[in-house]
């Protein structure tokens, strides 16, 4: 990787950062503030607390705390808090960072490089993401999970965009709820208003944070999202935005022959039941085993594996259901449904 060294100076911008108070902004903010080179104009934290009584640890800033303000997004998601913490800084660029990041050493100055390299048809420089692993063992599902950010496109982790392009878009769309596509969008978004996007040289390290064992359960709700992104976008939009497809059909076909076999089960056609009820245990061994074989595969990690192969399934094909009908006839922020 090579870093871009130029005399002219870098351009104005804004860090904004959106949280629900967990202890890691104080790390995001503490690894900002002693990252060398040219530091923000303005940084904003989000509060998207909906009971937002508890404070900050906005004392993790160091030098940078003058220049850091907090405004309140009141829960209503990360797309929002975005918006709220754009709607407050006036800076050309805006260095969105999630708060479970930390910048490296070097980051500031990297980032000036990238700013100082991007052309004038540049909406948008990515930082490069590094998740860190534990050393000695193979990665847990939910690890492996997160690695995959360090190949993902345009992921607000770290993601520097102009702040024209972001007006002229009517940045991030709320109908997001999560933190789950929601960048995508914006990408998507961006590039059709004819803005192009980069990789830069900057990198921040996103750590591994601690999850329950159903924490890839819950995560099914995002195949919600992948239906208002079919709406908004079309169904080819996997490929536009670099994303990789998933087991949504894999997972429609195991459930299929789950809810076959009961049918047919409850109809007196027995034999047909243990033909679908073998294919769904098929279906979901084998799901099984795509997430068992990779990991480290202790007595805790092939039980969570093997109990959550079981539900993840249906719940994905529900979700993505349920999403489809919700979002049906959407269309993209600046256009008529």
């Amino acid at each position: 990787m090579t870093t871009r060294h130029s005399s002219a100076t870098a351009p104005a911008y804004a860090v904004v950062i959106p949280t629900i108070g967990r202890p890691c902004l104080a790390d995001c903010l503490r690894a900002l503030a002693a990252s060398e080179g040219p530091g923000p104009a303005e940084i904003v934290v989000v509060d998207d607390r909906r009971d937002a009584t508890a404070g900050l640890p906005l004392e993790a800033a160091g030098d940078l705390r003058p220049r850091l303000r907090v405004a309140g997004s009141g829960g209503r998601g990360p797309a929002a808090a975005r918006n709220t913490g754009l709607r407050a800084v006036t800076a050309p660029w805006v260095v969105f960072l999630d708060d479970d990041v930390r910048v490296l050493p070097d980051w500031r100055r990297r980032l000036a490089g990238d700013l100082l390299a991007a052309d004038a048809r540049t909406g948008g420089v990515q930082g490069v993401l590094q998740v860190p692993l534990p050393p000695g063992r193979r990665p847990t599902d939910w690890e492996r999970g997160t690695a995959g950010l360090e190949a993902a496109s345009w992921a607000t982790a770290d993601m520097a965009y102009r702040a024209s392009a972001l007006t002229a878009v009517d940045g991030f769309d709320e109908r997001f709820p999560r933190a789950f596509r929601e960048d995508a969008d914006l990408a998507l978004r961006v590039l059709d208003a004819g803005w192009s996007l980069c990789r830069g040289d900057r990198v921040t390290q996103h750590p591994v944070r601690p999850a329950d064992r159903w924490a890839s359960v819950r995560a099914q709700r995002g195949n919600a999202d992948d239906a208002l992104m079919t709406a908004l976008h079309g169904p080819d939009w996997w490929s536009r935005a670099r994303a990789p497809r998933g087991r949504l059909r894999r997972h429609t076909a195991v459930t299929a022959a789950a809810l076959t076999a009961s049918l047919l089960a409850l109809s007196g056609r027995r034999t047909g039941a243990a033909v679908c009820a073998a294919l769904w245990a098929l279906g979901t061994a084998e799901f099984a085993w795509a997430r068992i074989a990779p990991g480290p595969r202790t007595g805790q990690e092939v039980t969570t594996m093997l109990a959550t192969s079981v539900v993840i399934p249906p719940l994905a094909v529900a979700h993505r259901a349920a999403g489809a009908v919700r979002h049906r006839g959407a269309a993209p922020l600046g256009r008529v449904a």
